[in-house]
């Protein structure tokens, strides 16, 4: 049975990036931040077997063609980035990034959102519980719509670890789960590199 540390991408970027955006860092290349360091010191001493970062299926958008190419280009930079040796991660893509537009009236703005990520994460979960394939499980999303898989692993005796931010934790997910590590602002302003 293994010990697997799921990774909300997209979620964990954002998280990432509001800390930077909080020390006035601008973040231009996510090939500078070093993702395999800050996991090995934040679970010092939590042999993972397996690292997955999940993200959702870019597309290109008509409206926005050109910033849709500039996003997709970035994605297969990070994603060579966190499979290189260096990094070791896995890159799962479930779900895609959805355009729909939001407002009233006039005032209508083009969003994206992410689907589905979390449900593949939820399913990957559960499914190698199920098939005693999973001894631990180490979430590194702030996704509450995982509370039912995460009551689901607890039934089977799954322990599962919440891996937050200390600037925002998500008070669901540390009440849910049997243990909760929160990465510090300092932890992840040194593994990153301008270099």
């Amino acid at each position: 049975m293994s010990k697997i540390l799921f990774i909300d991408g997209e979620n964990f970027l954002r998280k990432l990036e509001e800390v930077f955006k909080e020390n006035k860092i601008k973040i231009s290349d996510w090939r500078k931040f070093d993702f395999n360091g800050l996991f090995n010191k934040v679970l010092e001493g939590v042999k993972t077997d397996r690292r997955i970062f999940y993200f959702a299926k870019l597309v290109s958008h008509p409206e926005t063609e050109k910033k849709s190419k500039e996003l997709i280009e970035k994605r297969r930079l990070l994603k060579a980035h966190l499979e290189s040796k260096k990094q070791n991660f896995e890159f799962i893509i479930a779900g895609r990034v959805r355009g729909q537009y939001e407002g009233r009236g006039l005032k209508k703005i083009l969003t994206f959102k992410e689907k589905g990520v979390d449900v593949k994460i939820a399913v990957d979960m559960v499914v190698w519980s199920c098939d005693k394939k999973l001894k631990m499980a180490i979430l590194a999303s702030s996704d509450s719509d995982l509370q039912p898989a995460i009551k689901e692993l607890k039934d089977r005796k799954i322990e599962i670890v919440y891996l937050g931010f200390e600037n925002t934790p998500n008070k669901g997910l540390t009440y849910t789960t049997n243990k909760t590590i929160l990465i510090r602002n300092s932890e992840i302003l040194s593994h990153y590199s301008e270099e």
